[in-house]
């Protein structure tokens, strides 16, 4: 064979982990053998044995004190492991409301390198959504949310508030994820920052499976969620156009 063959990139799956002790070890047990290097979990104050019941898996265990909100725990996450040598870091929820068994698939266009972040979408085929129990109004404000954003950042994604997302490393060392919110605009704000990197973006078909065990956010909180990513988008212009400057977006 000529020339040097490429090293395997080295997988990491990392967990933002809230009272899920119910649905972690189902989650666990159906990813794809094989398919990632280790899996970190961070328990962000859970009431719940989430952490004994992850460390009985084998995973890698790391717990806040107390609950500190679903994007410092991604803080966390993200530290250990671009510390522990992670070529790609896949984010996945542990409460199944997302197929694990989609880990190869997300993370093969980072390996072809033809992607530089893979979001997992349950808008790109039609119908799978609703299908999966994905109620009306959600559904309809990740269209609206989803279509803001591309037209705003002049990307094309259909799933903006997807937390099944694949991250090579040069993006997380490369965008200023640690000045981003501790609690529900991380994802969001970080598609900001890739996109004015001008980094690839890729999307994955996946099926969602929306049960009572499923952590979501109520409706009063989406809409106090979707008026702080508005407000984001409007500091990013601001900021973009020398008007106001803030550490996350500059």
């Amino acid at each position: 064979m000529n020339g040097v063959d490429k090293k395997k990139p080295k997988v990491f799956i990392v967990m933002t982990a809230y009272n899920v002790a119910k649905t972690i070890e189902r989650t666990y047990r159906a990813i794809p053998s094989g398919s990632y290097d280790e899996i970190i979990v961070v328990d962000d104050g859970s009431s719940d044995n989430t952490a004994e019941v992850a460390w009985n898996l084998g995973l890698r265990v790391v717990s806040h004190e107390k609950n500190k909100g679903y994007g410092a725990t991604q803080k966390t996450l993200f530290e250990h492991a671009l510390k522990f040598g992670a070529d790609i870091v896949v984010l996945l929820h542990p409460d199944y409301q997302y197929d694990p068994g989609a880990v190869p698939a997300i993370v093969k266009p980072l390996a072809e390198d033809k992607a530089d972040v893979v979001y997992a979408s349950r808008m790109l085929v039609e119908g799978t959504a609703k299908q999966g129990g994905m109620p009306l109004w959600k559904r309809m404000g990740n269209k609206a949310l989803t279509g803001f954003f591309n037209t705003m950042l002049s990307i094309h994604i259909t799933d903006a508030a997807t937390g099944y997302i694949a991250y090579s490393r040069k993006v997380l060392e490369s965008i200023p994820w640690s000045y981003n919110d501790d609690r529900y605009c991380f994802d969001e704000q970080v598609i900001i920052q890739i996109a004015k990197k001008g980094f690839r973006i890729a999307e994955i078909p996946i099926p969602s499976n929306y049960e009572d065990k499923s952590t979501s956010i109520n409706f009063k909180k989406a809409v106090k969620y979707g008026a702080r990513l508005f407000g984001e988008m409007m500091i990013y212009k601001l900021n973009k156009a020398g008007l106001l400057e803030t550490k996350r977006f500059s």
